[in-house]
């Protein structure tokens, strides 16, 4: 994935909520003179994905070692 500028990649540095007042303005400061690096505070407040969550059920387990249908038909 190419930075803002299509050059390099940008490297996200994720600070924590709970240490957002401590480190955040730090961070910035450091990375200050890299123009690939951004500095964002993790607002999230829980696992957006429930317990038991089966990805929506479509999800079919087969055979790797056998042909799908259609190419075995052509041969």
């Amino acid at each position: 994935m190419a930075g803002p500028d299509g050059g390099l990649p940008v490297i996200y540095c994720v600070v924590p909520a709970a240490l957002a007042d401590e480190l955040y303005d730090k961070l910035v400061a450091y990375y200050a003179d890299d123009p690939n690096v951004t500095v964002i505070v993790d607002r999230r407040k829980g696992d957006r994905r429930g317990r038991g969550d089966n990805g929506g059920g479509k999800r079919q387990l087969r055979d790797r070692r056998q042909r799908p249908i259609a190419q075995r038909a052509i041969r």
